[in-house]
């Protein structure tokens, strides 16, 4: 149960209200993503894709647009407040969803969902400057934990409302009931939310300020070796999200059963987010990530191993319980590696989470879309994508631990 404790710096609304308005703006990225798997195919064939694999750009532009727009809130955010940028964010989010609601060939579908991750980029980039405004340390790794934890379970349920959806109407209504979820969390956000960010902490926007703070995320061992790691860890994440629907719809022939399966999966990192959030004051951050990591990447070789054994077409069972315990193990690293990342760079929160969110987005998408478009007919494109990306976090989270003198985060949570 989530609990009001946590007295640094307190929201004006309650503990709980808080979390659960964090965790709906975040919730707005995986629902505009994962409500859609259900549709791909039918919106690829609509508007004239030329191959099946085409359709996972859908998905893709969604995150190239949270790449680009990272870059912008955050800094915009230490000027004018967290709450304008976020105003300007859910603005173009909404007139992304009506360009892809009305769009009539591929190309313009396109278009419009970069116009909406380019608009989700500020919730996605600010919700951990608005933390990062309130908590740090385990404060803030607990509360990112219970964020992710109801996050969830949009993902959960999202190709499932996709599919109901399909069953009554058009795949346009899907682009018609994200139009609405948009508007009122921006009424929620506007009528509740206090400005977490005072005037006196409020920056002058300028370029030097920015150039300055990107060359200090990036000179910093610490901040970049975990933006590193969360880059890889959502490559491999993003080819599997969009490989999924392939995967189980056409190659284990699950039909309308897929939203189950892909729910079940979701669950896992819900799950491994909500015991985060009840371990990582007892064990602390590193510990819990190092440990995730070992057994993703030992996993991932052994799984490897077999796929190719058995020609990259595993039974089914055996794919769900490795997905489970990979997935298990990102729920547990993504929110430590999270507030590790941001702990050196409380003094510029929101220009700090923002190239954090574009670095790591720039390095999952290119990465991701690589490994879904390698989609053959088996999962060893994307069982790959979870070895290698295992095996890159093993060198780079070595290299931050390995550094002449550990910074005050490694001091105080390493083993």
């Amino acid at each position: 149960m989530l609990t009001p404790e946590l007295k640094q710096k307190p929201a004006a609304i309650g503990f709980r209200e808080f979390v659960a308005m964090m965790a709906l703006m975040q919730s707005l990225v995986a629902l505009s993503i994962d409500a859609m798997l259900p549709a791909l195919t039918e919106i690829g064939k609509e508007l004239g894709a030329s191959q099946a694999n085409d359709s996972q750009l859908i998905v893709s532009f969604l995150f190239l647009g949270l790449a680009f727009g990272q870059g912008i809130y955050g800094p915009l955010s230490d000027t004018t407040g967290r709450k304008p940028s976020l105003y300007l964010g859910f603005a173009l989010f909404l007139a992304g969803g009506l360009l892809s609601l009305f769009s009539t060939d591929l190309k313009v579908m396109l278009a419009g969902r970069f116009l909406q991750g380019l608009g989700l980029s500020a919730p996605r980039c600010i919700i951990v400057a608005i933390v990062r405004d309130q908590y740090e340390g385990p404060e803030m790794a607990r509360v990112m934990s219970f964020v992710m934890t109801i996050f969830i379970f949009v993902p959960a349920i999202a190709p499932t409302l996709g599919q109901g959806i399909l069953v009554v109407a058009h795949w346009r209504a899907i682009f018609a009931a994200l139009i609405a979820c948009g508007i009122f969390t921006l009424v929620w956000l506007a009528a509740r939310l206090p400005e977490t960010l005072p005037l006196e902490r409020r920056i002058p926007f300028s370029l030097s300020r920015i150039k300055n703070a990107i060359q200090e995320v990036c000179s910093h061992r610490v901040s970049i070796g975990y933006t590193i790691s969360l880059g890889l860890i959502s490559s491999a994440f993003l080819g599997y999200l969009s490989s999924a629907q392939q995967i189980f719809q056409k190659q284990y022939e699950l039909g309308t059963l897929f939203p189950l399966y892909f729910a079940i999966l979701a669950l896992c990192i819900g799950g491994a987010s909500f015991a985060n959030g009840r371990l990582v004051m007892r064990f602390g951050m590193q510990a819990l990530s190092r440990w995730s990591k070992r057994i993703s990447t030992v996993l991932s070789l052994l799984f490897f191993l077999y796929v190719l054994s058995v020609g990259g077409l595993p039974p089914l069972w055996t794919l769900m319980a490795y997905l489970m315990a990979i997935l298990f193990c990102f729920g547990i690293m993504y929110g430590n590696l999270n507030a590790m990342a941001m702990e050196p760079l409380g003094h510029i929160a929101g220009v700090g989470a923002a190239v954090m969110g574009a670095l790591s987005t720039l390095i999952s998408v290119p990465c991701g879309i690589l490994i879904g478009l390698s989609y053959n007919g088996t999962v060893i494109p994307v069982i790959s994508g979870f070895t290698v990306s295992g095996i890159l976090i093993v060198f780079v989270m070595h290299w931050i631990e390995s550094a002449p003198q550990k910074s005050a985060i490694e001091s105080d949570f390493s083993e």
